[in-house]
């Protein structure tokens, strides 16, 4: 008799652990953004952030929570009052909110961190949940650094919190020590040794120091666990989380032997993993499972002969499945609005009205660039227009003089207040003349950290894609900027950036 399929929640903290990887710095509009497409991509939970932790935090999390409906929205909260009221004022609106609740339990953190005994910690523990509860049925309790605890205590605290009721028990591998046999092994004991465990969910949360976090949480799957934590393209702290898209077409790839599936839809995946690139500006390894630029590409004579007898031969998933359009068909000058409205909602985008018009224009203004009009460059297109809302600094025209040992001259147009300002510089090269310009009219408050280009699509005409990452006032941020003109999408990028870090520090 055939095993019956079972289902693991999806449990995204994108908005939360990935947005703490070093140099991501997320505005409230482009955590909504996100926080719809992972609604749209069908994840079982968001975790919108960690409320208490700053106004802007909290804020996010009470614009998600009001954004979404189909959908758990939780916010992280240390096991004390204030935290924990936070969340829940932030969570109010929320359709499905969830309090996350995490303290840790293994002896190196209680001893240096805490600076508590066991019996501190555990009744912290329980009081915290007990809180909670004030506030909402669905509590998730986390014991930090889970797999680095001693057991019979780790015991005591999951079977103290669901007795306070907590219905899902989060059991962290929060370094990335754990291999998937230890990891596996240690989430049967505590499903087979905690009396009460049938009363909650067992959830892991695996990081990626190792390279063993999608591993570890398959092991921890086969053993029990119903709920995984994961970010797309697996950003996060350090080497970050388990990856979403890997997981869950690991489980589905292979779900005649594991017999486990998840609620994703799955052709959002690569739309979902362009989307997550594109706001943190962390650019995906070309050889990225699932994802990557190369993860269906074949380049040796024996696979492309093998891929075009029969592509199970060297491809075990369809690309079609996640959401990359096989076809790529072009549209062009002589394209009209309704094909182009058609067009984008295959790629995913439902455009109407104003913001139909405008992308558009700008389609037609690209066509005058481009000869060919690629998906790629359609996706940059309205994902720009999407983000380029209420700026304080509007991007308008450029015009620079360069060459070989001479110093190079930028002359920059940027739009304050509906008002023109147009600056001229001289530094030794295009895009340091250019910066410089930009700073006489922003000031000179923003300091270049870091400045990334890559082509959007291939050929001479290409799309350039420049990502820098600019400090202000000991904080750095994220800007991304696209052009068939590399020096423009310099100019996008770095008052991109300029205009998140005036958003974000009010």
């Amino acid at each position: 008799m055939e095993a019956k399929m079972t289902n693991v929640k999806i449990f995204d903290t994108t908005l939360r652990d990935g947005e703490q990887s070093p140099g991501v710095s997320l505005n409230a509009k482009e955590k909504v953004t996100i926080a719809r497409q992972l609604e749209k991509l069908g994840v079982d939970i968001i975790e919108a952030g960690f409320a208490v932790s700053s106004p802007g935090d909290f804020d996010a999390v009470k614009a998600i929570a009001e954004s979404v409906e189909n959908v758990t929205v939780a916010s992280l909260a240390r096991a004390v009052e204030k935290d924990i009221f936070q969340a829940a004022e932030a969570l109010r609106n929320a359709k499905h909110p969830r309090i996350h609740v995490f303290l840790a339990t293994s002896p190196v953190h209680m001893q240096h961190k805490l600076k508590k005994t066991p019996q501190e910690v555990l009744a912290a523990s329980v009081k915290a949940v007990e809180y909670a509860k004030q506030f909402t049925d669905d509590i998730e309790f986390s014991a930090e650094d889970a797999f680095r605890s001693e057991m019979p205590f780790l015991k005591e605290v999951v079977e103290a919190v669901i007795d306070a009721g907590a219905t899902t028990v989060n059991l962290p591998d929060t370094v990335g020590y754990a291999t998937p046999w230890e990891y596996g092994e240690f989430i049967r004991e505590i499903k087979e040794g905690v009396p009460n465990i049938d009363k909650a969910l067992i959830s892991v949360h695996c990081h990626n120091d190792l390279g063993m976090a999608v591993a570890n949480s398959l092991a921890a799957v086969m053993n029990g666990a119903q709920q995984v934590e994961v970010t797309v393209n697996g950003i996060g702290e350090r080497a970050g989380n388990a990856a979403l898209e890997e997981l869950v077409m690991a489980l589905y790839t292979r779900r005649a032997f594991l017999q486990k599936d998840t609620n994703i839809v799955k052709s959002e995946i690569a739309r979902t993993s362009r989307l997550i690139s594109k706001l943190t500006g962390m650019a995906l390894q070309t050889n990225k499972a699932v994802v990557g630029k190369n993860a269906f590409l074949h380049e040796s004579g024996i696979h492309q002969d093998g891929v075009l007898k029969e592509r199970s031969t060297y491809e075990i998933m369809n690309p079609e499945m996640i959401g990359i359009n096989d076809s790529n068909l072009y549209l062009g000058k002589h394209s009209g609005r309704h094909a182009f409205q058609v067009h984008l909602q295959g790629l995913g985008y439902e455009l109407e009205g104003e913001a139909l018009d405008t992308a558009f224009n700008g389609f037609k203004k690209l066509c005058d660039q481009k000869k060919e009009i690629l998906d790629e460059d359609l996706i940059a297109l309205v994902d720009d227009q999407m983000l380029s809302d209420n700026e304080v600094y509007k991007f308008d025209h450029i015009q620079v003089f360069s060459g070989t040992n001479w110093n190079a001259t930028a002359t920059v147009g940027v739009i304050v207040n509906n008002e023109m300002k147009e600056v001229a510089a001289i530094a030794q090269g295009p895009v340091d003349a250019c910066y410089a310009a930009i700073d006489q009219i922003v000031g000179s408050d923003f300091a270049l950290e870091d400045y990334q280009i890559s082509s959007v699509t291939p050929g001479q005409d290409a799309l350039a894609d420049v990502v820098v990452r600019v400090n202000y006032k000991g904080k750095t941020f994220t800007g991304r900027g696209n052009s068939t003109n590399t020096i423009e999408a310099s100019a996008k990028a770095y008052l991109n950036a300029i205009n998140k870090a005036l958003t974000m520090s009010k």
